[in-house]
């Protein structure tokens, strides 16, 4: 069944009532329409449908504690609205936030509710308690009341951290290892204790942490070792049947995961699903048929699909022929009936729309769409990853860039690219890559990577396979640090360069100018007379610690590069304000030896794998002239029998080894800019001596220079 587009929870399974096993589905889209339905026969009957309105962004059951949870609440723009499991509406709260609702919990009388970095506590509607977070809440929960005894409301944000609430007042942060998307209770009651909380990251992570009244206890964690996508919705139920209830996650690259608890420790991965979008919501029960239990997934363009532990096929005996059921038969048969009056409807409309068109009269109408973005950085291969989903099929998308970037190859992408040539100088346009989909590709993955210092917008001109032809354009800020990302703790023992910044300026503007140089700010500026943030550059693995307030700004990090971009973009957005700067800094010449042995090793490896790959097809050449290969040395049999996966990772890291040489070299500029010394001259001297690959030679060339 397909309803509208739907956001991340808005989908949920009513409790069975009475005799009737078979659980009600109710599902609330951005129409704003909720509808409810059960199956019966392998057909779904509405049991009640709304009328639009204003986008649902969550919907949740509730009730009085301890009773069925059947009613329903939905949070549309600032307001909740409750409808009972008939869809009678008895509910309508407009709340006092300014922005739209984003995400909600429901407990007994409590009602939790966060917009952007607002969190707010009603009980009975009547406020009770407000908190403001230091950067966007993505999920909010609250620990079983009747078993913890007191309200302990958990914010899942954005900067990588869960806070946990007392009243108004954060009682602990507890830092997790990537953005949380989504929380839910462990077993669907926080478990034994009600304390547990089990996390699901935007980069793919899994965790479950015990939030005690005084300080958090993780119990487990898995990584995302197959690179799969974050983390959207989570459900507890036991659909292996085992009596232990089984872990359901649905990620926004369409895959649909069953964790079983073998053991009593870490889940263990047993089944997995892949379907062809983002899955928004997901739940476990007893919908289709009596006896069976299912998964229910809801995706982004607002299908809902049905995974059974019904057995499909039934066994037939030796030699007997086996027949399709009477049911299933009759199912096709509407399926086909249904499928031919669909044609003619399109066909229809689509007379009706050429002669209005052509008329005299004519108005034409672009039709709106709506289009899933994410743009994300990747700490493993420092690239980042752009996710199109679009709920009508894609038919291309042209990618366009005013700064060089680096496009890389993604294993799950079949589109077929082609690249234009492109004029940078006069228009500053670098990169025109034209994706053409398949049919029925609704999700597109692109990765790039961009070089730091170099700033600019990316652009993505997104066209589906819908008429009249329409084209939405999307645009993503690169920034001059691009390649940074936030993390909870440094090294401070690392050789650091020290930047100071002084002048007339407020906390405001400094916060804007940081925003404006490096990705997962908060855009808000921060509560308090200061703030520092640490960063990791992913590509080097290098630091960077930023504290600031009004009138004076310090940057410290054990790469001169990062200090001179930063010292150049800070400079150009004060010149831009009329603002005058006091810049001093003081450079550790120890730390350019310390980045030149973080890049070594890379570099190293990256001229070998080119030399690899160069002598491939030269054995290859000797090989079918010889015949066999055994008189050649070992190296070089083993360099054939890896050629193809040498052949894949050089592929799909173009451009890799000049974009160490162009760190080592803009290393080397930067040391001496800070000197007021220009060495731009000796440049094609510090390439020879990479081709050469010595380390203590690169390291004495610094030195002496």
């Amino acid at each position: 069944i397909q309803v509208g587009v739907t956001a991340q929870k808005t989908m949920r399974l009513l409790p069975a009532s009475g005799r009737k096993a078979t659980q009600k589905v109710v599902v609330g889209d951005q129409d704003g329409v909720i509808t409810c339905f059960g199956i019966k026969k392998g057909e779904a009957v509405t049991v009640f449908k709304t009328l639009p309105g204003q986008k649902i962004a969550r919907l949740e059951l509730g009730g009085a504690l301890n009773t069925p949870q059947e009613k329903i609440f939905v949070a549309t723009g600032s307001e909740v609205r409750g409808f009972t499991k008939r869809g009678k509406q008895f509910l309508s709260f407009e709340t006092n936030l300014t922005e739209s609702i984003k995400a909600m919990h429901i407990s007994g009388a409590d009602l939790f509710l966060c917009a952007s970095y607002i969190y707010n506590h009603y009980c009975d509607c009547k406020d009770q308690h407000y908190y403001l977070s230091g950067d966007k809440i993505n999920d909010v929960l609250c620990l079983p009341v009747d078993k913890v005894n007191c309200i302990t409301p958990v914010l899942a944000c954005q900067d990588r951290v869960l806070r946990v609430l007392q009243g108004s007042d954060l009682l602990y942060e507890v830092e997790v290892p990537g953005p949380p998307t989504v929380l839910a209770l462990n077993n669907g009651n926080g478990g034994d204790s009600g304390e547990e909380i089990i996390y699901g990251t935007s980069d793919g992570k899994l965790g479950l942490i015990q939030i005690t009244g005084s300080k958090p206890i993780p119990k487990w964690e898995i990584g995302n070792e197959k690179k799969r996508g974050g983390i959207l919705c989570i459900d507890s139920f036991d659909i292996l049947g085992d009596g232990v209830k089984d872990l359901l996650i649905g990620r926004d690259d369409g895959v649909l995961e069953i964790y079983n608890f073998e053991s009593a420790d870490d889940p263990v991965l047993r089944y997995d699903h892949a379907l062809s979008e983002s899955i928004a919501s997901i739940q476990g029960g007893c919908v289709g048929k009596d006896g069976y239990d299912e998964i229910l997934a809801s995706t982004y363009s607002g299908w809902l699909t049905g995974l059974t532990t019904e057995p499909v096929h039934r066994e037939g005996g030796s030699g007997e022929e086996l027949k399709l059921s009477q049911e299933m038969q009759s199912k096709i048969s509407s399926l086909r009936n249904e499928l031919e009056h669909l044609q003619m409807k399109v066909l229809q409309e689509r007379e009706k729309y050429q002669q209005s068109s052509q008329s005299s009269a004519a108005l034409s109408s672009v039709p709106a769409f709506s289009v899933n973005d994410k743009f994300t950085l990747n700490k493993d291969d420092a690239s980042y990853s752009l996710i199109l989903e679009v709920q009508a099929a894609i038919d291309t998308v042209l990618v366009q860039s005013d700064v060089p970037i680096d496009l890389l190859d993604v294993d799950k992408n079949s589109a077929v690219v082609s690249f234009s040539s492109c004029d940078s100088e006069p228009n500053n346009n670098f990169l025109l890559a034209t994706y053409r989909c398949q049919a029925n590709t609704m999700r597109l993955e692109l990765k790039v990577r961009s070089i730091e210092g170099q700033y600019g917008t990316l652009q993505a001109y997104v066209t589906p396979r819908i008429q009249p032809k329409t084209c939405q354009v999307h645009q993503y800020q690169i920034k001059p640090l691009s390649l940074h990302q936030r993390t909870h703790s440094i090294d401070h023992d690392r050789p650091m360069n020290t930047l100071m910044l002084k002048g007339q300026f407020s906390f405001a503007e400094i916060h804007s100018w940081i925003v404006f140089c490096l990705p997962e700010v908060p855009e808000k500026t921060p509560a308090g007379e200061s703030i520092t943030f640490y960063f990791q550059n992913t590509f080097l693995g290098t630091q960077l610690e930023s504290t600031y307030r009004k009138g004076e700004g310090c940057f410290k990090s054990d790469n001169i590069s990062t200090i001179s971009i930063l010292k150049d973009v800070l400079s150009k957005e004060a010149t831009k304000r009329k603002i005058n700067l006091n810049i001093s800094y003081d450079i550790n010449e120890e730390s350019v030896k310390h980045t030149l042995k973080l890049i070594h090793p890379k570099l190293e490896y990256q001229q070998l794998l080119a030399k690899k790959v160069h002598l491939i097809d030269a054995l290859r050449e000797l090989q079918v002239h010889e015949g066999n290969v055994d008189f050649l040395l070992p190296k070089y049999r083993s360099i054939l029998e890896e050629a193809d996966q040498l052949l894949e990772e050089y592929k799909k890291q173009p451009a890799h080894l000049e974009r160490l040489y162009g760190m080592i070299t803009d290393l080397f500029i930067d040391k001496f800019k800070f000197k007021g010394t220009n060495v731009k001259t000796k440049v094609p001297l510090l390439l020879e001596i990479l081709d050469g690959c010595d380390q203590d030679g690169l390291i004495n060339f610094f030195e002496a220079a």
